[in-house]
């Protein structure tokens, strides 16, 4: 589809994005979904045509990452250049903060000349999402005293309940996979828990995925050993979604009955609610001796699991044996990273490049997220953008 067809379907959606934080997908609109899916893809055409996506001639994108990141980490620094503005990453060792100065202060003094805050808060659950929360409060109070020039929008690059840039780049990728997003409707996606050597990774990423695919019609299958539950309201999020869609939701016990018939898997590791619920305030008070046990039981516990993992014979009761490997990255590839882990080395290797290409989206949904929060005419900044012959 060509350039100006792309931008005129995104002109015609209600989305009204300017001004505003991207947090969770849940709480966007239908419109603003499809808005941000677009202006990633009108971005991607014109950068693989050669154009200039600079929208911005000055200005900070600040990257504030409170757990460790690779992905993620430089898709927000190229969405950041792709766009014209400077990535400047907030140390929280190396800056005030670590001499006990308040949320409040902090962003006000790094956001004098902002466009963009990133924030990556995904380790403790029911703090992540919490303290996004609070730096947009502070941000508020900044822009309406006059201490800012503008309000930074705030992009949520993972925090303990939604992970939106992953499975907005994951949708993405099936679009484009799948030839347009109206195939999706019908199509079987299994997001399962798989073993993992390690434990305490996020909910954030199976309750994205969830949350979304739900949105497109598709029939969406959750799979978990019993106890590996995730926060109870994004099922019922998911659950509305798939009502809403026309698609369906379920939670099965078998990452074999989940995988049955599956168009596309994404077995992935995460931590049981309740672990989360538990590991938060002993991280809290740094109780190390504390988290020692938690480790140590519940490595116990997952070790109990090692036969979900996704291998070729699992792989053989998916869709015609066909189905779509994905994964956010780093995956636990057993014999490779790790003894036994989430997938074998076959499966993977037989995948690694979809998931390459599913990663590579993710620069331009974060830079549609900040673009579509910074002006209030989307539309019209990319059509200008297409009107340039060649990269600056």
């Amino acid at each position: 589809m060509g350039l100006m067809k792309l931008i005129s379907q995104l002109d015609a959606l209600d989305h009204k994005m300017h001004g505003t934080d991207f947090l969770h997908t849940w709480k966007k609109s239908d419109d603003q979904i499809s808005a941000t899916l677009l202006t990633a893809q009108i971005l991607k055409k014109l950068y693989e045509e050669g154009k200039s996506c600079k929208v911005f001639k000055s200005g900070l994108a600040i990257s504030n990452f409170r757990d460790n990141s690779t992905r993620t980490r430089f898709s927000f620094a190229s969405a950041s250049n792709l766009l014209g503005l400077t990535v400047q990453d907030l140390n929280e060792s190396t800056s005030q903060i670590a001499h006990g100065e308040t949320v409040r202060e902090t962003a006000n003094m790094i956001s004098f000349l902002t466009e963009v805050i990133g924030i990556r808060d995904d380790m403790y659950l029911g703090e992540g999402h919490k303290y996004m929360c609070e730096v947009g409060e502070a941000l508020d109070d900044g822009y309406k005293n006059g201490v800012l020039h503008q309000r930074p929008s705030i992009v949520n690059l993972q925090c303990d309940i939604d992970h939106p840039t992953q499975s907005m780049a994951d949708l993405s990728h099936l679009i484009n996979y799948y030839g347009g997003v109206e195939k999706l409707q019908g199509k079987k996606i299994a997001m399962t828990w798989a073993y993992s050597p390690s434990y305490g990774k996020p909910l954030s990423v199976p309750q994205a995925i969830i949350g979304l695919m739900s949105r497109f019609g598709m029939d969406v299958v959750l799979a978990h050993p019993e106890g590996y539950n995730l926060i109870p309201e994004t099922l019922k999020i998911s659950e509305k979604n798939a009502k809403k869609s026309g698609g369906s939701f379920k939670v099965v016990k078998s990452m074999e009955e989940a995988f049955k018939g599956a168009d596309i898997v994404y077995p992935k590791s995460w931590a049981p609610y309740s672990v989360m619920q538990t590991r938060t305030p002993l991280l809290l008070k740094k109780d190390l001796e504390g988290l020692k046990n938690l480790e140590k039981q519940c490595l116990a516990n997952n070790a109990k699991h090692k036969d979900w993992e996704c291998t070729e014979k699992m792989m053989k009761l998916t869709k015609g044996g066909k189905a779509l490997y994905m994964h956010c990255l780093p995956a636990d590839i057993s014999d490779v990273s790790c003894k036994e882990g989430e997938v074998s080395a076959k499966v993977f290797d037989k995948y690694r490049i979809e998931t390459y290409k599913e990663a590579g989206y993710k620069p331009f949904v974060i830079a549609a997220m900040m673009l579509l929060s910074k002006f209030k005419d989307p539309a019209r900044t990319l059509a200008s953008l297409n009107k340039r012959r060649f990269a600056e």
